[in-house]
């Protein structure tokens, strides 16, 4: 896996191998090759999204360097 890899590149490799698993048609051997790979992947995006869990974390830090929570709305037009 390259070290410039995009969370989104990863994650779509990953459900990709998540369906060849769940089809459940390959030998032994390589389906221990994908789940391996599965695995990497998995850390790799939990870890990207552990790092921008952090940049929030950050930008969210008020004056006295406080944490203030502060909801996070994904469609601010759905509240009409």
């Amino acid at each position: 896996m390259a070290k410039e890899e995009k969370f989104e590149d990863a994650l779509k490799k990953l459900e990709a191998i998540v369906r060849k698993l769940e089809d459940g048609d390959l030998p032994l051997e390589e389906s221990l090759k994908y789940f391996e790979e599965g695995v990497k992947l998995s850390r790799f995006c939990a870890h990207k999204l552990d790092e921008a869990k952090r940049k929030v974390e950050i930008l969210m830090k008020e004056k006295d360097g406080k944490l203030k929570a502060k909801p996070f709305d994904l469609a601010p037009e759905e509240k009409e």
